[in-house]
């Protein structure tokens, strides 16, 4: 083996093996289709977090590993408690796809700014967010950022977004959907949900990464 190579191992299996327990602790949810960007990074390389051809393959994915892995296995836990409603208030401009750092600094890295791997999305699409612990939603609100906004270059920010769809309350279930439309948006864009789940005053906060197709 080679020298060292036995305690890295050693500590990716300790920080997979604390993440998969802490995730099944946790077990909340996320935006699953489009994916958010940590469920992305855990779906395409969760099974293959070691591999160096991800820095090249994926780099802001490949950043977000090294900073935290655990923002990955914990896909399902980016949220914040005691907000009461007031999101711009609790979230600064930049922090949006972190929550405004909450638990920082595992989720941090999501606010890198950079091209992100997108989602191939028609103009007119159902967003889903998955809750695994059946928590129910007082709503869901859909933004995408606004024409001419760059998110490859550009930090997010509040005034950056557009509302474009709601729910109201929701019934636990295991899946929430949206009908979303992007009017005549094309290319890359970040789609940004909130999730206010209903079994207490608890916020989830998810960056999307789509390229819109044009067509509806």
């Amino acid at each position: 083996m080679v020298p060292g190579r036995k305690t890295w191992f050693s500590l990716a299996a300790a920080v997979l093996l604390g993440g998969v327990l802490t995730g099944v602790a946790e077990a909340h949810g996320s935006a699953t289709d489009p994916p958010s960007r940590n469920y992305g990074c855990w779906t395409r390389w969760g099974s293959d977090f070691q591999n160096p051809a991800m820095a090249t393959q994926d780099p802001m994915c490949w950043q977000a590993w090294q900073a935290d892995p655990n923002a990955m296995w914990n896909w399902n836990g980016l949220y914040r408690e005691g907000v009461a409603g007031n999101h711009q208030g609790a979230i600064p401009d930049g922090q949006l796809c972190s929550g405004g750092r909450t638990q920082s600094p595992r989720y941090n890295a999501l606010d890198t700014v950079g091209a992100w791997q997108t989602a191939k999305k028609d103009n007119r699409f159902t967003l889903t967010v998955t809750d695994q612990a059946h928590h129910g939603a007082d709503y869901l609100r859909v933004y995408v950022t606004r024409r001419g906004f760059d998110p490859a270059t550009q930090s997010l920010g509040w005034g950056n977004l557009e509302l474009v769809a709601q729910a109201g309350r929701l019934a636990p279930a295991g899946q929430y959907q949206v009908a979303v439309d992007a009017g005549t948006r094309t290319g890359r864009h970040v789609v940004y949900t909130i999730w206010q789940a209903s079994h207490l005053d608890q916020s989830y906060y998810f960056c999307s990464d789509v390229d819109f197709s044009g067509r509806r």
